[in-house]
């Protein structure tokens, strides 16, 4: 089967270091395009400045994938579906949940494929405490996600602008890793966000969740941006049973009471596009927005705290 010619409109770091090296080995896709503002392009493809000269130049091209920053993700969605496109998303997916809602209802109105990724999902090793979770209940979870914005996010001012997210963009990795094994839906309870005098997003931010359960399990989640002695990517659980469990290294290992029962290497976005390619296939979109909402309801409930400035 012919692969499917697809474009990535946004070439920052996340599409160099993750979408366009899986795309170069997909079995499925071929790059077609690159749509950059600051011209970037990847070996000799073309490249254009924006999606409307893409769309115009190359209307063969019937798959986009979006790794632009989210507070511009709303409107090029949107833009692609009047083209005829169906569309990736990168996430985080868009700076609200009205826009993310509409993008659902547009995408289905206008029979368009749409895929919002959450790669830290696509982990054998979160399959297996999702199974655990479900079989033996939860008395506890703990999330732990901590790294340095200066490693990840390099001179990248738009995470501290509004709708930029600050240490939540990170931390909805986590989201989306908690709100897929959980066998109950969750809700926050309360949230303090720390916020740099001179940003206008939060750079650590410890979260309080609940439940509907009658046992009340103990759920909590903490976010950092300046950890620089290496990534803290985990979430330790109980069981109700008193087993303990702990995802480690963003999802990627499992420990069973201390003993590491599975540990792959992270092939999170080879997955993603294996995902995406059956979606296609199908017809069928997939449109998952619990993460957001839970961010969206932190920021909502969230006491702000400031701190010292940040200056990279």
């Amino acid at each position: 089967m012919a692969k499917k010619k697809i474009a990535v409109i946004g070439i920052g770091k996340i599409a160099q270091d993750q979408h366009l090296p899986v795309i170069d080995k997909s079995p499925d896709f071929e790059l077609a395009a690159c749509v950059s503002t600051r011209g970037l392009g990847h070996r000799d493809v073309p490249v254009f400045r924006t999606p409307a000269e893409l769309y115009k130049a190359m209307p063969e091209v019937k798959v986009v994938a979006i790794c632009t920053p989210p507070g511009v993700r709303h409107a090029y969605v949107r833009q692609a579906i009047d083209a005829g496109k169906d569309v990736l998303l990168e996430k985080p997916p868009t700076p609200t949940i009205t826009e993310f809602e509409d993008l659902v209802a547009y995408g289905e109105k206008k029979g368009r494929v749409l895929f919002q990724t959450w790669h830290s999902r696509y982990n054998a090793a979160v399959d297996a405490a999702k199974l655990i979770l479900k079989d033996e209940g939860v008395a506890s979870v703990r999330i732990d996600w901590r790294e340095s914005v200066r490693k990840w996010h390099p001179g990248q001012e738009w995470v501290w602008e509004p709708g930029g997210f600050g240490v939540c963009d990170p931390g909805i990795n986590a989201m989306s890793i908690f709100t897929r094994i959980m066998p109950f839906p969750v809700f926050v309870e309360s949230a303090r966000l720390k916020f740099p005098s001179n940003r206008q997003t939060p750079v650590d931010v410890e979260i309080v969740f609940k439940s509907a359960e009658k046992h009340q399990p103990k759920l909590s989640a903490g976010f950092n941006w300046l950890e620089e002695s290496g990534e803290i990517w985990t979430i330790a659980m109980e069981t109700r049973k008193g087993t303990e469990l702990k995802l480690e290294r963003g999802g990627t290992v499992l420990r069973v009471d201390g003993k590491e029962t599975v540990a792959n290497p992270s092939s999170e976005y080879e997955a993603i596009y294996e995902r995406f390619a059956k979606l296609l296939k199908k017809g069928k979109s997939e449109m998952d927005g619990s993460p957001l909402r839970l961010i969206g309801d932190a920021f909502l409930l969230g006491a702000r705290e400031n701190v010292d400035e940040f200056h990279w």
